[in-house]
């Protein structure tokens, strides 16, 4: 029986260690190693395919979306002013995008401890749109990973003009509407069509603006791809700190599967692996799963898929590639909430917990009250005495408000220096300047507390505190 396919292939997995000196897109003299990826087909893939078709339609759907005349999602960084699930939030909100900020990061670890880098298959924009729509539109125009690999060994004939041409020429389209969407995030989809309806010299910057990002993900899409993950990417760069041997990821069952040997020199002893490098090909970063779990991964699950199918082609159980932990793998063990998880897990509740007061306690009009500084109390007639104070009050709704202040534990009187300013403008801060007028029979020591209600249309919406400056007593 022939043993040498399988002793060279036992010697090759035991001292080719080459695959640690560089990533998987460099080569030996350090060039670009461009990935051409072979189409996998499986069902991990076709779950990938219907996530993918879901991200789309939400992608290029939420900012034509709006609840009560207002975008459900829009983030106009340049105004400060930010619309989620059609609640309006400004700077003066500051404190609930940190909190929301710090969650997304511990939820991301969480994530990544338990699930490895599955996040980055699954769900990041960069790998989705790669994958699930540029990779796609490669296939359609240049054909299979073989025939783009002939394709590019090719001269440049007419053919090889046409397919790389149209290849580019699609991305570019696709750069520009993916460009012009995120613009739609963030002026909305009426400041979209109105800056597309209205003289173009009028918008010059905008327009440089949307050429410069369409170009950007042009290039990322055509030209950077994997790069982003294996290079670029800080997530991708921390995910090896983030591991334990508890943490699942997409890992090749090394018991099961060595010694590796060609189908046609199977030995008892050897192990399921054939060497068939369907797992390679299929690799949108070009890194053998083989070698061990490795920083160029993304999760995508596509080498599970090649493998099972050759797996079954020759009769052997599937799961040599899978979704697992290394103590799984080596020991056996079965998936378990260890103590770092835990901990992350208590973390992430607290912070949700907190991030859901802060929005339920969020008031759509905000109002700060101040006895006006310098100023002491002025005397009346009738036995009475004034104080002077200015409020600031931020109107965060679309719509313009009518609001009534009133006395909450005293007996007295609030006098607007003007009666419109009780009408506040949408989106803005609005200034007021206002009496309150108090007996003196109220005030029994040098600084009273004084609680000031703000309503609108005869509903309570806030409470000020403040004091009302006296006489000594």
């Amino acid at each position: 029986m022939n043993t040498g396919g399988l002793e060279e292939s036992k010697n090759k997995s035991e001292l080719d260690q080459s695959y640690r000196d560089r990533v998987s897109t460099v080569t030996e003299k350090g060039k670009r190693n461009w990935v051409f990826a072979e189409k996998p087909k499986g069902k991990f893939y076709t779950l990938r395919n219907y996530f993918s078709f879901a991200y789309f339609i939400a992608f290029f759907s939420i900012p034509l979306i709006k609840v009560n005349g207002m975008p459900f999602l829009m983030l106009n960084f340049p105004e400060g002013k930010f619309i989620i699930f059609s609640k309006i939030f400004w700077p003066q909100d500051f404190i609930i995008f940190a909190v929301g900020m710090i969650t997304a990061i511990v939820f991301v670890v969480l994530f990544t401890v338990i699930y490895g880098r599955l996040f980055c298959g699954w769900v990041c924009p960069q790998t989705v749109f790669m994958e699930m729509l540029f990779r796609k539109i490669e296939w359609w125009i240049e054909g299979s990973y073989t025939q783009q690999q002939k394709l590019n060994k090719a001269p440049w004939n007419t053919e090889k003009i046409l397919k790389r041409g149209g290849k580019h020429v699609t991305f570019f389209l696709l750069s520009f509407l993916i460009a012009n969407t995120f613009l739609a995030y963030i002026l909305g989809i009426d400041g979209l069509l109105k800056v597309i309806h209205e003289p173009f010299s009028e918008h010059l910057l905008l327009f440089f603006g949307l050429l410069f990002f369409t170009f950007l993900f042009y290039c990322v899409f055509a030209f950077v791809r994997e790069i982003v993950c294996t290079t670029i990417c800080p997530y991708g760069r921390l995910q090896g700190v983030m591991f334990d041997k508890d943490t699942m990821q997409v890992a090749y069952d090394y018991k099961r599967g060595e010694p590796r040997a060609k189908i046609s020199a199977q030995l008892s002893t050897a192990g399921d692996c054939i060497d068939c490098h369907k797992c390679v090909h299929v690799c949108p970063t070009g890194i053998d799963i083989r070698n061990g779990i490795q920083m160029e991964c993304v999760g995508c699950t596509a080498c599970i898929d090649a493998c099972d199918e050759v797996m079954v082609k020759i009769k052997k159980p599937v799961g040599l590639i899978l979704y697992a932990s290394e103590n799984h793998i080596s020991k056996g063990h079965k998936f378990h909430f260890n103590n770092r998880m835990k901990a992350y897990s208590i973390l992430l509740i607290i912070l949700t917990i907190f991030m859901t007061v802060l929005i339920a306690s969020r008031h759509s009009i905000d109002t700060y009250i101040s006895r006006v500084k310098g100023q002491l109390y002025q005397e009346l007639p009738e036995n009475k005495l004034s104080n002077l104070f200015n409020a600031k009050i931020i109107n965060k709704t679309n719509k313009d408000v009518a609001i009534e202040l009133r006395l909450e534990n005293i007996a007295g009187e609030i006098k607007m220096v003007s009666q419109h300013q009780l009408h506040l403008k949408k989106e803005a801060l609005n200034q007021l300047t206002f009496f309150i007028i108090l007996d003196k029979k109220e005030i029994h020591k040098r600084n009273t507390e004084l609680k000031i209600g703000i309503y609108q249309n005869g509903a309570k919406i806030q409470t000020i505190n403040s004091t009302f400056l006296g006489p000594f007593m």
